[in-house]
Parts: C-alpha cells; sequence; structure tokens
C-alpha cells in the first residue's frame, strides 16, 4: 500500500488493484495494444487545433498538482492562461472573460451540457491528458466557443490496474473515490467513481468560517469499454452519472419584508432551501482509420433533473414576498460525426456534422402576495401560482475546412461552418468562417493568427412569456413585462499570439479582440441554483495572456498572467 501525503491537510491512500500485467512481448496482447494506440492517433488527428491557444495538462501535472487527481476540474482548469473562477456560482468557470460558453469534449466527442451552473460532467481522475483550447478555433469546434476543454481517457495500459484513495481536509471535507482498468482480449474497459461530502457546498454569502446550511453530498460514475473490431475500426462505449444534494446557504439578521397569515417574524438563520440535481448521459462511437481516411461518429443520449425546494414553513414569503417548488427536466440526444481525409502531401480536408434534439419542462408551485395599484401587499394569504412550460430544441451543424501546407514551415488552416437552432418561436442560424495560420520560422519558434465568426445557441434554461404573464399584479411580478425570446450569441474574434522555446524554458504571448452581439450571459434568479440565460445587445472584449513553463528534470513550473476585459451595454 502507498501512502502520499498531499499539500494541505490530504491523505491519500492509493493500494494498487493486484498488477496482474499483461507480458510486454505477449505476441496475442501486443497486435491488439499497437492497433489500439494507432486508432488514437488516428482519432486525434480527426480534430486539431490548428491556429488556436492550447495549454495542455498532462497526467503527471494532474497528479503532482495539490490534491493530485482529487482537485476540482473547475481549479485544475484555472492553470490555463485566461481561466478564472465564476464569483457567483461555484459550478462554473469564465474563459477570457466569458461566462459558462465552454465546451467539454472526450476523445474528440462532445459531451452533452446539462443545465447551466451544475458544472464539468466528468472527473479529473479519468483524463491521460486535459487540453484547454481557447482563440481563434477551427470549424470542427462550435456552438460552445470561449473555450474547449478536450480530455483524453486513461484508457491504454491494458493490464490490471486500479486505486483507492481518500481525500479530506476542512469544512468537513471528505472524498474517497476508486478506478479500475483490465483487458480481456480486444476488449478495454475502465470504470471510477467518488463521493464527496462538504460543509461549503455553494460559495457561502457571509465571510463567516462556519457557513449557516451548505452542506453538500455529490456521487459521480463514469464507465468506458472499447472493442477492437479490426485493424482498421473500433467501437467504443462511455458515460456517466452525477447526483448532488446541496443545501442553500443562510445569511443570519435578516429582516423579514412582508406579513405571512399574521406573521412578521422570522429567523433566517433557520430558513431551509435545498435542491438537487441529477445527469446521467451515454455515448457510443464508431471509429474507422485507413486508406488516408479517419472516421468517427457518435450517437449519445442524456437526461436531466433538477429540483429546487423552497423553506416549507414560509420564511421566503416573509423575506422576498416569494417562493416556488421548481422541477426541471430535460431529455436530449443526437449525434456527431467527424472525418479527416488526406489529398497528396499538401492538403488535408476535415468534415463534419451534428445534430441535438432536446426537450425541457419545468413544473413549478409558486406562492406569492397579491398587491394593491400602489405595489404594497394587499393580502397577508399568499395566492399559489402554478406554471407548467415545455420547450423543445433542435441544433445542427456543418463544417468543411481544409489544412494547406504551404511549406515546410507555413500552415494555413481555412474553413466555413453553419450552424442552426431554433427552440419555440425562435429560428436563426449562421454561416461562421474560420481560418488560421501557423508559421514556425525556427524549430523554437511558433506564431500563429486566425480570425473565427462564431454562433453559440443559449441554453434552454428559459423566462417564457407565460411565466411572465402569470405573475402580474403579485409581488413576484417581473420587473419587465416584455418576454423576448433569448437570441443566440453572434461573435468576431481575432487572435495572435508567439510561443518561443529555450532550452527547459518556454515562453508565450498571446492578444485576442471580440465583437459580440446578443452577449450570452447566466445569472441566479430566486433560490433556485439553475442559471437562467439573457442577452446584453452588444460587447466588446480584449486580453493579453503571457505564459512561461519550465521543465527540467524533477523540477516544473509555471506562470501564468492575464489582463482582460468585457464591456456590455444595453
Amino acid at each position: 500500500m502507498r501512502f502520499i501525503r498531499l499539500p494541505g491537510a490530504a491523505l491519500l491512500l492509493a493500494p494498487g488493484v493486484a498488477h496482474a500485467q499483461a507480458a510486454p512481448n505477449d505476441s496475442a496482447d501486443q497486435p491488439i495494444v499497437v492497433t489500439a494506440q494507432r486508432l488514437d492517433v488516428a482519432r486525434d488527428s480527426i480534430q486539431p487545433a490548428i491556429g488556436a491557444s492550447t495549454t495542455t495538462i498532462a497526467r503527471a501535472q494532474l497528479e503532482a498538482q495539490p490534491g493530485g487527481l482529487d482537485r476540482d476540474m473547475n481549479k485544475v482548469l484555472q492553470q490555463a492562461p485566461g481561466v478564472d473562477q465564476d464569483a457567483d456560482n461555484d459550478g462554473g468557470v469564465h474563459v477570457r472573460n466569458e461566462h459558462l460558453n465552454v465546451q467539454y469534449r472526450l476523445d474528440g466527442i462532445v459531451l452533452p451540457e446539462s443545465f447551466a451552473g451544475f458544472g464539468p460532467p466528468v472527473d479529473t481522475r479519468i483524463a491521460s491528458s486535459i487540453q484547454v483550447i481557447t482563440g481563434t478555433l477551427p470549424a470542427q469546434y462550435g456552438l460552445r466557443t470561449a473555450g474547449v476543454v478536450a480530455l483524453t481517457t486513461l484508457t491504454s495500459r491494458f493490464d490490471l490496474d486500479g486505486d483507492v484513495g481518500v481525500y479530506g481536509g476542512s469544512h468537513g471535507t471528505i472524498q474517497p473515490s476508486a478506478s479500475i482498468r483490465d483487458a480481456f482480449g480486444k476488449l478495454n474497459v475502465f470504470a471510477s467513481g467518488s463521493y464527496y461530502h462538504s460543509d461549503i457546498g455553494i460559495e457561502a454569502p457571509t465571510p463567516d468560517r462556519k457557513v449557516l446550511h451548505d452542506k453538500t453530498n455529490q456521487w459521480r460514475g463514469f464507465g468506458y469499454a472499447s472493442y477492437v473490431l479490426s485493424d482498421s475500426s473500433r467501437l467504443t462505449a462511455f458515460g456517466g452519472s452525477e447526483v448532488g444534494k446541496f443545501q442553500i446557504p443562510n445569511t443570519p439578521g435578516q429582516q423579514p419584508q412582508f406579513t405571512l397569515n399574521g406573521r412578521t417574524d422570522f429567523n433566517s438563520a433557520l430558513l431551509d432551501q435545498n435542491e438537487r440535481n441529477q445527469t446521467h448521459f451515454g455515448v457510443l462511437s464508431y471509429q474507422y482509420s485507413g486508406d488516408g481516411l479517419d472516421l468517427q461518429i457518435a450517437p449519445f443520449v442524456r437526461s436531466a433533473r433538477a429540483h429546487y425546494t423552497p423553506d416549507l414553513a414560509g420564511g421566503l414569503l416573509l423575506f422576498n414576498g416569494a417562493d416556488s417548488d421548481l422541477l426541471q427536466k430535460s431529455l436530449a440526444w443526437g449525434g456527431q460525426a467527424d472525418a479527416s481525409l488526406k489529398l497528396g502531401s499538401a492538403h488535408t480536408v476535415r468534415f463534419g456534422l451534428y445534430f441535438s434534439h432536446e426537450h425541457v419542462r419545468s413544473d413549478s408551485i409558486s406562492r406569492v402576495f397579491p398587491v394593491d395599484a400602489n405595489g404594497d401587499q394587499a393580502s397577508d394569504v399568499p395566492l399559489v401560482v402554478p406554471v407548467h412550460e415545455q420547450v423543445t430544441g433542435k441544433t445542427w451543424s456543418a463544417y468543411l475546412q481544409d489544412e494547406w501546407k504551404l511549406g515546410d514551415t507555413l500552415t494555413f488552416n481555412y474553413g466555413v461552418r453553419y450552424d442552426h437552432f431554433s427552440a419555440g418561436h425562435v429560428s436563426e442560424g449562421q454561416l461562421s468562417p474560420r481560418a488560421g495560420l501557423v508559421w514556425k520560422p525556427t524549430p523554437g519558434t511558433t506564431v500563429h493568427l486566425g480570425y473565427a465568426r462564431y454562433f453559440s445557441p443559449p441554453p434552454l434554461e428559459l423566462i417564457g412569456a407565460n411565466d411572465v404573464a402569470a405573475f402580474v399584479g403579485t409581488t413576484g411580478e417581473s420587473p419587465s413585462l416584455v418576454a423576448d425570446p433569448v437570441r443566440a450569441q453572434r461573435e468576431h474574434s481575432f487572435d495572435v499570439g508567439v510561443q518561443q522555446v529555450v532550452g527547459p524554458l518556454t515562453l508565450g504571448a498571446d492578444v485576442y479582440y471580440k465583437i459580440a452581439r446578443n452577449l450570452l450571459d447566466e445569472g441566479q434568479f430566486g433560490g433556485t441554483q439553475i442559471q437562467t440565460p439573457f442577452n446584453y445587445a452588444k460587447a466588446h472584449t480584449w486580453g493579453v495572456e503571457l505564459t512561461a513553463n519550465y521543465e527540467h528534470g524533477p523540477l516544473e513550473a509555471y506562470l501564468n498572467v492575464a489582463r482582460g476585459q468585457q464591456k456590455a451595454t444595453r
């Protein structure tokens, strides 16, 4: 049993599962291993990030960081320049100033996103590497464009291996976890699971060390299986589940603003609001590689559910004049196909399709007070307002691009992408050109510059016209009775950067500028932690990122300095 002391008050107990390792020279296993490794390389070549800004965090770096593989994915992502924690929501990060406009990919496949604010869909421990891609993205990347988090699975060992660990610390934090990998002939499998408890589950509303009513319990599981069909193809299936229970934290000392059935007092420290979230997803992938053609086809399905319950004693009515029991469900399915075709030594053409169909239903039972013409509470007996809404959204995309090698040191990647989104009364699309140039004047110098047009549809957690109209004349009435639909964000993005390797030191600089229309943002309205999208009419964003990485012998160090600003109006 290995005992590894991690920085902070954390102890990882990592007894390796009995290592019945396959012999490296075993004639029966070696062809399977070589075929799988070749297919891994072919899969990665389908979607290269030519002309974009990339930060790669290898498995060794993930294991060596404070907290090791138990470190939260959001904290890992903040090692990349221009990424920072969202101050209002523990479930998300900002990438180059944008809010939650991040796409997660696993082995090149887009992971179905859940409700905004739920956080990353997978654990850090499943990855052999994590790549953060920003800047002017090639045409194969779309829909969520502030940044792409591309993970590769830890499945290439082809021997019996695993670990069991316990991580813990202050605020009652404890996180046991386990994973296992093995191979059975042509079948390679991997599974992991974790449980997480903390007394601070959601960002604290007060600066006190002890936060009132903020416990969380979270479970995550992930499974992966890959079967080599032939020398040129394989079938892969993976899926994951996440269940989280959250207490909504309290702020003591608040004074009631309303009267409920003659009652005018309530201790705000005793409010009891809770939320339970669930997400389950599954993906099936077929990959082919041969005769200059690399192809991957992947259908998917995802189910999500969130249930927010207010304080049953009516405390929120006394403080806010409204409360709501909200249940939101979503079922999404679709598919993705990507291909790469070599045309001679100078051109590699890449093309693909994406489609998703999502149905979201929201059922809420709200309690509010009637108000008079002056907006004052007219009765201390609450009204019950049920609201039932549902919306179906469809998204489909297609892209075509060419990687053109103009010489030994110059590569030009150009293409076009079309995205279309429809939901309710909204139907819109956009043709988006992309272009990126990469120049390597010396072996240690890389210069890139690019332009990209982006189209990012909103999540389907929308506030509909029925929702707004149902609360007119009550304490739950919206400040605005105009229920304009949330529109897709449209953006022009420009990026230029340089990277220089000097011995063990790698230096980099990147400058970007973005112009957006219908800028998407998301906020928390009411008690529920489900984020709700809205638009700003216009926005301008700029930023500068400086990076330094040092690797020599056992020493690894990095430094990122970023300055960025986003201004949005209307």
